[in-house]
């Protein structure tokens, strides 16, 4: 059997924070735009899939681990400029998606509960 393919992937992602209180999915009616098409925890995203590449958002010192350890990039969003809290993650199984998915909710659900 062939390996998913990004998007197969994360729809399995999708699938495994369906149901979670607070958590908001692709796709849910009356959400358009910029961030429609990604997971969201109170309304901000945490993880999203961009050009075929899973995103996630954690704490910039994480971030800055992951890419100085090679298992992940920088993101830009496409301004020439990395954002700091952002991450393409380089792995492409499922267990390291769903961990790091796991550690942006954790984060960006304390950031935005903080509001």
């Amino acid at each position: 059997m062939p390996d998913p393919t990004p998007e197969q992937r994360f729809d399995g992602l999708v699938a495994a924070f369906a149901g979670r209180q607070f958590v908001g999915l692709p796709g849910e009616e009356g959400r358009r735009g910029f961030g429609s098409a990604a997971l969201t925890v109170d309304g901000s995203i945490f993880a999203m899939l961009t050009r075929g590449r899973l995103v996630v958002k954690l704490p910039r010192t994480r971030v800055a681990d992951l890419v100085g350890a090679g298992a992940g990039e920088p993101f830009d969003a496409g301004k020439g400029t990395p954002m700091k809290e952002w991450l393409v993650v380089v792995a492409a199984d499922d267990a390291a998606w769903r961990a790091l998915a796991e550690e942006a909710l954790a984060f960006v659900g304390r950031t935005s509960a903080r509001r």
